[in-house]
């Protein structure tokens, strides 16, 4: 139910906080004893609402360039000749180095400035879609992945503070939709770049050059919200603190991230080979459905539920994450040549996805109102390495297990059924754990 207006009292405290200096770390607009914010630096900057969306974008166009080569792994394998376990290599490296990425450079923003973070960003993007437009091989890829990595895991920890100093609630709504928006966008368009357009591993990364720089431009108009302060070498000490007040909520949601993460890792690692084997083409535009169906799923869920209590969103999401995974795996059927029902297989891979953003809703909203301003890039860092240590490990077992374990399909069916463990793991901690507090909606 809508939350009644607010009181002159909590309306003047709003107008100070996101009026108010960035003395304190973390988030900025929390009052401090600093100086007042640094205005962008010359000429027009973005309103509000145009820099929701510029950050917005820039999260959509990280996750986009990730899962850019989930299609085109096909083509490398048969151009350079590499086994299935070098594909979740690749793909589990990108998730090291976000996670190394993270906890390095996670909270740096709150020190220099969102800006100076985000153009070091882009500009590693934009040189890693060079590297990949002009790899000739696996090393290369490889060390493509690292940079884009590095740069998404240093981005994302911005970006993420960069959303709730602008707005806290429609700050946490983009954190939340835009990962998945992006995911599903990369997959597909990829596939269809690489299908019916010239130069297959070459211009899809072109095109994301170019969006990389636009976006360069449009941080340019963006307002400063950090004032700068001492502490950045500090600041990039691996370090994990958990404040008091969100402790029992990120034990709740940590279990949910990891789950439904691992869920992305399956996708992005054997999805293609999946597909491929159940609609008996080599297309690279099936490549990339699968992860499109799951990301696209778990965007919808989104503004589906963004009114729904935070616990019942995070309840239903793993609910709807094991049912789906289920009737996913029951779908890739059995025997060497892996018959199977593909929509079967898309019909769960579309309720495992939308409880993949039910999931990943459901923690974010139920741990940042919790947490001060200045703890909640680090925090929200946090949750992000629980994500990625979630969608990498398990990557990278399956790979080693396709080759040396019991081949394609009985790893699909082992990763589904670790997959739906975890679930069911965290769900007995959502329903028997204390209650935590619900995130305040604000209509």
């Amino acid at each position: 139910m809508p939350v009644p207006p607010a009181s002159e009292a909590v309306a003047r405290r709003r107008r100070t906080t996101r009026s108010a200096p960035s003395g304190a770390p973390g988030i900025a607009g929390a009052v401090g004893p600093a100086g007042p914010a640094p205005a962008s630096a010359g000429g027009r900057s973005l309103g509000p609402t145009a820099a929701l969306i510029l950050l917005a974008s820039i999260i959509v166009s990280l996750l986009a360039a990730s899962s850019a080569p989930t299609p085109l792994y096909a083509v490398y394998q048969g151009e350079w000749g590499f086994s299935p376990i070098t594909t979740t290599i690749v793909f589990g490296v990108y998730a090291v180095a976000v996670l190394v990425s993270l906890l390095v450079f996670g909270k740096i923003s709150d020190h220099i400035g969102r800006k100076p973070v985000l153009f070091v960003a882009l500009a590693a993007q934009a040189a890693a879609m060079v590297v990949f437009a002009t790899a000739g091989g696996v090393d290369v890829l490889m060390a493509g992945r690292v940079v884009q990595g590095v740069a998404t895991g240093a981005a994302l920890g911005a970006i993420g503070a960069g959303l709730l100093d602008i707005d806290r609630i429609k700050g946490s709504v983009a954190n939340s939709f835009a990962p998945p928006i992006g995911t599903a966008v990369g997959a597909l368009a990829s596939g269809l770049v690489v299908r019916f357009l010239p130069a297959p591993t070459h211009l899809v990364y072109y095109l994301l050059l170019g969006v990389f720089a636009l976006q360069a431009l449009g941080v340019t108009a963006l307002k400063e919200p950090v004032t700068r302060k001492p502490g950045a070498l500090a600041s990039m000490v691996p370090e994990i603190k958990l404040p008091r007040a969100a402790r029992g909520s990120i034990a709740v949601a940590a279990p949910v991230l990891f789950a439904v993460w691992s869920l992305a890792g399956f996708y992005g690692s054997l999805g293609p080979a999946i597909t491929s084997r159940l609609v008996h083409s080599d297309s690279v535009v099936y490549g990339g459905l699968g992860l499109f169906v799951l990301a696209g799923a778990a965007a919808l869920s989104v503004p589906l539920l963004r009114e729904t209590p935070t616990r019942t969103v995070m309840v239903s999401g793993v609910s709807a994450l094991i049912v789906g995974v289920a009737v996913t795996v029951l779908s890739i059927g059995s025997g060497a040549g892996g018959t199977g029902s593909e929509v079967g297989f898309f019909a769960g891979s579309a309720v495992a996805g939308f409880g993949f953003g039910a999931g990943f809703q459901g923690g974010i909203r139920l741990v940042l109102p919790l947490v001060q301003p200045h703890e909640r890039a680090g925090v929200l860092s946090l949750l992000y390495v629980v994500s990625y240590l979630g969608m990498g490990v398990p990557a990278v077992i399956a790979g080693v297990l396709v080759v040396h374990g019991g081949g394609l399909l009985d790893t699909v069916r082992e990763y589904g059924a670790a997959v739906i463990l975890l679930s069911a793991v965290a769900l007995v901690g959502l329903l028997l754990g204390r209650r935590a507090p619900q995130a305040v909606r604000e209509s």
